[in-house]
């Protein structure tokens, strides 16, 4: 059985220079990417602002604001359940923003690439 060479791969070895300046390129503008990610600020309110955690891309947590009405010594919970959903959503928004960016730089391949986010 003969192995089939894609289309765009029969041109030897000129061609396979453009793939490694390609891959390369991309290497760069992940990296340029994350770098950037990292510094960037995400912010995340629940219970209507009651508590709010704004974190960075590299995903520290910058400060977290809770207000006065919501502490009840009595309830506790009705808090650490606030935070836990801040906290949460948070995260969910840095997901979603890295994917995005990586998708743009990646022209949405699929790569499972260690390292990276």
């Amino acid at each position: 059985m003969k192995a089939r060479i894609p289309q765009n791969m029969q041109q030897g070895p000129s061609n396979m220079n453009q793939v490694i300046r390609q891959a390369q390129k991309m290497q760069e503008d992940m990296a340029a990417f994350q770098e950037e990610f990292a510094a960037k600020e995400f912010k995340a309110a629940v219970g209507g602002g009651a508590v709010e955690i704004t974190m960075n891309g590299a995903r520290e947590v910058q400060s977290v604001h809770i207000s006065p009405e919501v502490i009840d010594p009595e309830d506790s919970e009705m808090l650490e359940d606030l935070v836990a959903s801040a906290v949460n959503e948070i995260l969910k928004n840095i997901d979603a923003a890295s994917e995005e960016g990586m998708n743009k730089i990646t022209g949405g391949m699929n790569m499972a690439m260690p390292g990276l986010f």
